[in-house]
């Protein structure tokens, strides 16, 4: 069955809900390795609770748990062609419904019946070309056509240049398509010659104003930003931030000419799980009235539990990350000596590079009583240290949006932040004179500032007390909910398919 022959009639425009599709690799609670889990999850919801109709397309991993698969209902399947000779590949649909979200999860053994979501680039950039041609297709063959197809960083960067291409003519054309950038690091970049016969995309599309970058290499999520409708990003400092060579990771230049269609809209937190009033993963749930009574009492049980001196006075910095340079774990580690003047306990929970499980651990046997380097990860020890943390560290060298730190602010403890992408658009610095702000800042990427930011928070815990609480009362008192951001992705879509109406 190929693409072009499933030419279903159009929706009606009379519609009054408008029609979302997410495309995209992972996405709670199916699975999940970082934020674009999260984001799959949250935003789709919050759209819904807008009036949207939405779908969210992903696929079907092997390694998804069978209690998330036993419940799918099968929704038919095709053949469709695939790469530059026009093979042909397996598409199934399997279907369920979560809280008014439909999820269909794309089913071909020979692409997502091995290994995790991410292997290796080489064995992914074929998964992927399927996948986003297949999502297309399974619009179609489902005849659902949506106003607009939303598409996640680059695993999906190939839908909008294949819904103008090779579905040109069928339902799923008359959409409009937004691209997400949730980190853009990550890019898809491979041999012309590999991206070429897996696609099976038209030869002028690999050239430099779309896929090219150089004779020999191409880039999916180049071609998917060049092709794309709108390009969004999970915060307003990280849109301008990627048009710089300091953080465009070599596509600074591409993204400032397509800056007309770029804009910034920061993540949220999905406010039902992470809820600290409701959350049965604390030693006793709290809320902003509540605090100042039962916030300690997690924090006792989290000194317990992590084998730390059991000292009320003790001033508690969490760390939940990956390990990685990124995160800033270079500056931690040059200032860990100086943070450990006994008054100061660390909880570190996370994996990543061995030399930085390795500098923990070494720190938990130096410091005992004082350091709890946990380097696995676990969600009950992740909600208990945002609960039971007095401050939270998150001084990463870039951060597109975080989340971690707005998990914190929900559950009242303070962050310690730089002044990077979505943590500068989210985290207000204190302001002693105008007792304003909820959290500690710095900018330069240096180990001083960072340990100034942390002594400024010390300074305030440990001395003046009514206005930390004031603080962690602000803290929790912020929205930090998908609401907003949500109605500012609606007004997006509304205005594409308006744009469209009037053309």
């Amino acid at each position: 069955m190929s693409e072009v022959a499933v030419a279903l009639p159009l929706e009606s425009s009379a519609e009054s809900r408008r029609k979302i599709a997410f495309v995209g690799s992972e996405c709670y609670p199916f699975v999940k390795t970082g934020g674009l889990g999260d984001v799959m999850y949250a935003l789709p919801r919050a759209l819904l609770r807008e009036g949207c109709e939405v779908r969210v397309i992903l696929p079907l991993y092997q390694c998804i748990p069978q209690k998330f698969t036993k419940n799918l209902t099968w929704k038919g399947s095709f053949m469709m062609d695939l790469t530059l000779e026009g093979r042909t590949f397996f598409v199934g649909i399997m279907e369920t419904e979560i809280d008014g979200v439909i999820y269909d999860l794309i089913d071909n053994k020979e692409f997502f019946d091995w290994g995790n979501p991410y292997t290796g680039l080489w064995e992914d950039i074929p998964k992927y070309c399927y996948f986003s041609k297949a999502s297309l297709a399974a619009l179609n063959y489902l005849e659902w056509t949506p106003d607009i197809i939303h598409c996640h960083d680059w695993q999906a960067s190939l839908v909008p240049l294949y819904q103008k291409t090779r579905f040109w003519g069928t339902p799923v054309a008359s959409a409009k398509t937004v691209l997400t950038i949730h980190n853009l690091r990550f890019q898809g970049i491979c041999s012309i010659d590999h991206l070429k016969y897996w696609s099976g995309l038209p030869d002028y599309l690999f050239n430099y104003p779309e896929l090219k970058i150089n004779d020999q290499e191409c880039n999916m999520f180049k071609g998917g930003l060049a092709l794309t409708d709108w390009i969004t990003t999970v915060s307003e400092t990280y849109a301008e931030e990627i048009q710089t060579p300091a953080f465009g990771e070599g596509l600074d230049s591409h993204l400032r000419y397509h800056a007309p269609k770029l804009s910034g809209i920061v993540n949220g937190i999905d406010t039902e799980i992470w809820n600290p009033d409701t959350d049965q993963l604390l030693a006793a749930p709290y809320s902003a009235e509540t605090f100042l009574e039962r916030k300690i009492l997690n924090k006792r049980a989290l000194q317990e539990s992590m084998k730390l001196e059991q000292n009320d006075g003790h001033m508690i910095l969490g760390l939940v990350s990956r390990l990685t340079d990124q995160k800033g774990l270079d500056l931690i580690d040059a200032i860990f000596p100086s943070l450990m003047d006994g008054n100061t306990q660390v909880v570190v929970l996370g994996t990543g590079d061995p030399r930085y499980e390795s500098a923990f651990q070494y720190y938990e046997s130096k410091y005992p009583g004082f350091v709890s380097a946990n380097i696995t990860y676990n969600e009950g020890i992740a909600h208990r240290i945002y609960a039971g943390a007095d401050a939270f560290l998150v001084p990463s060298l870039f951060e597109p949006c975080g989340l971690t730190q707005l998990i914190a602010m929900r559950y009242g403890t303070v962050p310690i932040v730089r002044e990077t992408g979505g943590l500068k658009d989210t985290v207000a610095p204190w302001n002693a004179e105008a007792n304003e702000g909820n959290g500690f800042t710095f900018t330069q990427y240096l180990p001083g500032r960072l340990l100034d930011a942390v002594n400024r928070a010390k300074t305030l815990f440990f001395t003046d007390r009514w206005h930390w609480d004031e603080m962690v009362r602000r803290t929790m008192l912020k929205d930090v909910s998908w609401v907003k951001s949500a109605r500012q992705y609606l007004d997006l879509y509304d205005s594409l398919c308006e744009d469209e109406a009037e053309s």
